[in-house]
């Protein structure tokens, strides 16, 4: 590694963002958001806003914050990513040892892409794409009956599945009327059979996501799938579509209409403008829809390369979360998006935050001395105001909260009541919650009493549209990213999942035993068999 690996704790300006979190901006203060702190604390880049004046930040903390920026070399390390150096490592010991290239599927559209091989990959992906889309709406690509297809089924999980899902419900006032999208992705079979027995499967293609094509639960998956249309008469071969990396088993034509390729250096998480979410959502959007998704992440990834922390969201966006998590002692984020299209945005940032850095060891092998990763969690508004938003006025566990916010509705179907329509309302709640939280409220009365204090931020845009989205998209992904290198963690394994999918594979191995009528050898992990029969699952007299 070239850049610096040095620990938060260890660089120069964290001493003085200690002592300067020991006094805090006091949001409650007379005249504490004044106009022009709300005016000035706020940065503008790719069609977003970023207002911060309502964080616990002031002018001193701001210059610390960008101290921190430069002499962790965070802008540095993004721009090292981008180029294709190996982030995807731990010094010292086996790691997976590869280099961190999603921004490269949307370096399509420069002049100048950082990593040439990978963005080249990345555009013959996308035109064998933009073939498939323009034969199955010109119905070259049709049943066995002549029939267009209709419908789509995305089998995968994690981020063959979140990411993907999250962008689709958001943009799906932008589909189509012939055009309906479906996902299956847990492994409890009751998710397929809801899915697939609703379905006119004659008119249904199925993408099957997974990049090493032996995901346990995807395959699991693709084989009730498989079941469903060879009872229903039909050849899963004419319907099937894989999306997985270049040779693995699922790289078959015999038993694939056509596969898309994904490849190891783009991680599961941050995955979903590859072909892993490319391959539904041109489906469902059309490809110019599509285009529009890669070209706003590519234009968010352009502006997060800039060091000034006011000239760039994502970065600026990640130092705030670091100043409430390691100097604030605040250990959750609330992402809050006033968008019911917005739904299962905060689930996929669940994954791609928490599973990226959720690390206690260093990149350098050692365990780490700052806090890394928060706790992230999140629903859309209004609808939460009426739920959790108590434990956020006035709980006792303190938790910053992101909103983000759109002037303008998707449908434009909206309605005066009051003076003022629908959209107008929802933006009001967004941006009385964020000064609520601020600057709280006296009363004699305690239960009405509410303390303030409570830092927040607000992204807005606009309008949720592909082009958004895509920038959306990306700013969240890079202000993850840059927050795991001022960490140094390696934001891009996932060893946890790992340990749980070798002890599930153990457990059923326990239970293929047992079905066999095969002996069973309990002095092999006792811990197994005993906590399988204390679930009920191994009764001797109820075999599986």
């Amino acid at each position: 590694m070239t850049w610096n690996t040095t620990g938060l704790d260890e660089l120069p300006v964290y001493e003085k963002l200690t002592k300067l979190a020991r006094n805090p901006f006091d949001l409650k203060a007379p005249g504490a958001l004044s106009p022009d702190r709300i005016a000035n604390y706020k940065a503008s880049a790719a069609g977003f806003d970023l207002l911060f004046s309502t964080q616990r930040v002031d002018d001193a903390v701001l210059n610390g914050l960008q101290q921190l920026a430069d002499q962790s070399g965070a802008v540095d390390q993004f721009l090292a990513m981008k180029r294709g150096d190996v982030m995807n490592r731990i010094e010292g010991y086996e790691s997976e040892n590869r280099q961190v290239l999603h921004t490269s599927c949307r370096d399509i559209f420069s002049d100048s892409p950082y990593n040439a091989d990978a963005t080249q990959q990345a555009k013959q992906q996308l035109d064998k794409l933009k073939v498939f889309l323009s034969q199955l709406d010109k119905g070259e690509i049709t049943n066995t009956r002549g029939e267009t297809f209709t419908d789509y089924v995305n089998i995968g999980i994690g981020g063959s599945d979140l990411g993907p899902r999250a962008l689709f419900l958001a943009l799906a006032a932008y589909a189509p009327e012939n055009r309906r999208v479906h996902f299956i992705s847990n492994v409890d079979p009751d998710d397929a059979a809801a899915v697939l027995q609703n379905l006119d499967l004659s008119r249904t293609l199925v993408g099957v996501v997974s990049k090493s094509g032996s995901t346990l639960e995807t395959l699991t998956n693709e084989e009730m799938a498989r079941a469903a249309y060879s009872r229903a008469g039909l050849d899963p071969g004419k319907h099937f579509v894989a999306i997985t990396g270049q040779g693995s088993p699922m790289d078959n034509p015999q038993k694939y209409l056509h596969s898309f390729h994904m490849y190891d250096y783009i991680g599961g998480r941050y995955s979903a403008t590859s072909m892993v979410g490319a391959v539904m959502l041109g489906f469902a959007l059309g490809y110019d829809a599509l285009v529009e998704i890669l070209r706003g992440a590519n234009e968010m990834d352009r502006v997060s390369e800039e060091k000034d922390i006011k000239k760039n969201p994502a970065l600026l966006l990640a130092l705030l979360g670091i100043w409430n998590h390691n100097f604030l002692g605040h250990e959750t984020v609330a992402v809050l998006p006033y968008s019911q299209a917005l739904l299962r945005f905060p689930a996929h940032l669940q994954q791609c935050d928490m599973e990226s850095n959720g690390k206690s060891v260093t990149r350098n092998g050692e365990k780490v001395c700052c806090s890394t990763g928060p706790i992230v969690w999140g629903e859309p508004g209004t609808n939460g105001q009426h739920a959790f938003y108590q434990l956020l006025h006035q709980g006792t566990a303190l938790v910053p909260a992101e909103f983000i916010g759109f002037r303008q509705s998707q449908h434009k179907i909206d309605l005066d009541i009051k003076s003022t329509t629908s959209q107008q309302k929802l933006v009001a709640n967004l941006l009385a919650l964020a000064l609520a939280l601020a600057t709280g409220q006296k009363n004699e009365n305690p239960t009405r009493f509410f303390a303030g204090n409570r830092p927040s931020s607000i992204l807005l845009a606009d309008k949720l549209d592909p082009h958004t989205m895509g920038g959306l998209l990306a700013l969240y992904e890079a202000k993850i990213v840059m927050q795991g290198f001022i960490w140094n963690i390696n934001s891009f394994d996932q060893e946890g999942v790992q340990l749980g999918k070798v002890l599930a594979n153990r457990l059923l191995d326990h239970m293929r035993i047992l079905r066999h009528g095969e002996a069973k050898d309990r002095d092999r992990h006792p811990e197994s068999w005993a906590m399988l029969e204390a679930a009920g699952i191994l009764q001797e007299d109820q075999p599986l």
